[in-house]
């Protein structure tokens, strides 16, 4: 016999959950309670706002591999983190959403309980790759291990359950049963393979794109490329997989200078948005092979061929499939080294971001974080920032997501309390999390916070200006001190205007054991536009 919320939380550390971020609130008292009860074995962080849990278990899960899991009241608490699920489903990161609903007697009658929406679960189903309810505390263990089945099976995704108010509390005869293995993934079809590789063996100029899909593979990716002579680009999610210090590891500046010669494109877990449709043109006569866990996307973008498998899986067999050949040709590794020098000049005039982006890199270990924000360094940092580990280099994806640098960064440093760990961010979207450096004052979160100040969002600010005649609105801010603002939650600050001031400032800070913040003040409009080597045709 056992509560719902103690039947959640077993549930819980029977799939080695041992870190939640949450709220607790009247809906969920008997859940945070369960998490009370536990003590030492399971870690409850609470910061400031919901949309903060959402994001903390986002990073969690991006730094560590693992899932994030979270817990909020119902309707306006859940609503309040469906930017992260959102970022999460984009980012297929295994993040588990845990929420109340109203009394069970109340359910589906809308008299306006408390936090009553018209139907939740319509809500997070439409956020999430799946969601349910639970209502009774002899359906938590097999809610919930379905729940950890569909986040980590396949294509890896957000999930949600709720629960009513009144289950937290009640009590049932609860039994555990044998947790059910993960759904394997498809096995790549021997045909397909052998296909790709007779492409393979003819081609002249291949290039590989990873994707986040590919972040646990980057080892049968190298082998593939290194047999190939093929450079592997990498953007945003999928930076490190092949290292920058690679000669085949490139980023999407360097590649484009690749890609007019390009004959075959293999992309490994990747939606194939740089080639698709960031570089406008398309070399004649390409012909593309796709390695995804998720058969839909074959569909969503057809290729000549589509294999569906887990990426290392299926790049380990085309590799195979190539050696049995009789390997390939020469490969690219010449030219890959030129296109990365002349890029790194070329990029050099992306300032003066390029130059604090260095100055970053000349602190940060090997092994430490880069957690990006929606700013102009981060944009930059794209291309401009050499990454050398997988799950080193993390941002929001393709959502996009303003503000959630910040608190992310928050997630992966809890994950990753040995590492260090750098939020680069704006004013525009540091304002959206701010009030959550008292959360990293509480429970002593190192994360390193580096402040672009220049008083806008800046790039809301160049668009208008380019395109709408100059009529700026909206984009011009109003900001606070911030190192008094630092002072008054008890965080470390600094004040740096220059890469070398910058430099010296970071170094300080990695011998801090708590929170820091370094404001950079850029001058309002003085930032090159980063763009040109993101979308070649962009002023």
């Amino acid at each position: 016999m056992m509560t719902g919320g103690d039947a959640i939380t077993a549930s819980l550390r029977r799939h080695g959950v041992d870190t939640v971020f949450g709220l607790p609130g009247a809906q969920i008292y008997g859940l945070f309670d369960a998490f009370a009860r536990l003590g030492s074995d399971l870690t409850v962080i609470t910061p400031r706002h919901e949309q903060t849990c959402g994001y903390m278990a986002l990073g969690y899960s991006k730094a560590s591999g693992r899932p994030g899991v979270y817990a909020v009241v119902p309707g306006p608490g859940m609503l309040n983190t469906t930017a992260a699920l959102l970022t999460a489903y984009g980012l297929n990161a295994p993040v588990l959403c845990l929420t109340g609903q109203v009394p069970s007697d109340f359910l589906g009658r809308g008299r306006g309980h408390l936090h009553e929406m018209p139907d939740q679960l319509a809500t997070m189903r439409s956020l999430t790759k799946w969601a349910d309810r639970i209502e009774q505390p002899s359906a938590a263990p097999a809610t919930m291990d379905a729940a950890f089945r569909a986040m980590l099976s396949g294509r890896k995704g957000p999930v949600a359950i709720e629960a009513p108010w009144d289950f937290f509390t009640a009590r049932g005869e609860v039994a555990f049963p044998q947790l059910e293995p993960l759904s394997p993934p498809p096995a790549p079809d021997p045909e397909k393979v052998e296909e790709a590789a007779r492409l393979l063996r003819q081609a002249r100029a291949p290039m590989i794109v990873v994707g986040g899909g590919a972040v646990d593979a980057g080892r049968a990716v190298l082998d593939l490329a290194e047999l190939l002579g093929a450079p592997v680009m990498s953007y945003r999610s999928g930076r490190g997989i092949v290292s920058d210090e690679h000669d085949l590891g490139m980023t999407i500046a360097s590649a484009y200078r690749l890609w007019p010669a390009t004959d075959v494109l293999i992309g490994i877990g990747t939606r194939l948005e740089v080639p698709s449709w960031r570089w406008k043109s398309r070399p004649p006569g390409l012909k593309t092979i796709r390695i995804d866990i998720d058969p839909l996307e074959m569909h969503r973008l057809p290729v000549e061929i589509g294999i569906v498998a887990d990426a290392g899986e299926g790049a380990a067999r085309l590799a195979s499939a190539v050696r049995r050949l009789g390997g390939a040709g020469a490969g690219r590794r010449s030219e890959a080294r030129a296109a990365k020098a002349a890029a790194a000049e070329e990029i050099e005039k992306v300032q003066p971001q390029m130059s604090f982006l260095k100055a970053i890199r000349a602190v940060l270990p090997r092994d430490g974080i880069f957690v990006d924000e929606v700013t102009q360094v981060g944009f930059t940092s794209w291309y401009g920032f050499p990454v050398y580990e997988p799950r080193t280099f993390i941002n929001s994806g393709y959502q996009g997501t303003l503000g959630s640098g910040f608190p992310m960064a928050l997630g992966v440093k809890v994950a990753r309390p040995e590492k260090a760990v750098v939020s680069v961010t704006g004013d525009g979207g540091f304002m959206f999390g701010v009030q959550d450096l008292a959360t990293a004052v509480q429970y002593g979160i190192g994360v390193i916070t580096i402040l672009f100040n220049n008083n806008s969002y800046g790039n809301v600010r160049r668009d208008q200006n380019a395109y709408f005649e100059g009529r700026v609105i909206g984009a011009d801010l109003k900001n606070p001190d911030f190192m008094k603002l630092a002072d008054a939650f008890g965080v470390k600050a600094a004040r740096a205007s220059t890469a070398p001031a910058l430099q010296s400032a970071l170094e300080r800070a990695m011998g801090e054991s708590g929170p820091t913040l370094i404001e950079v003040p850029i001058e309002r409009g003085t930032e090159k536009s980063p763009w040109r080597f993101i979308e070649p045709r962009a002023p």
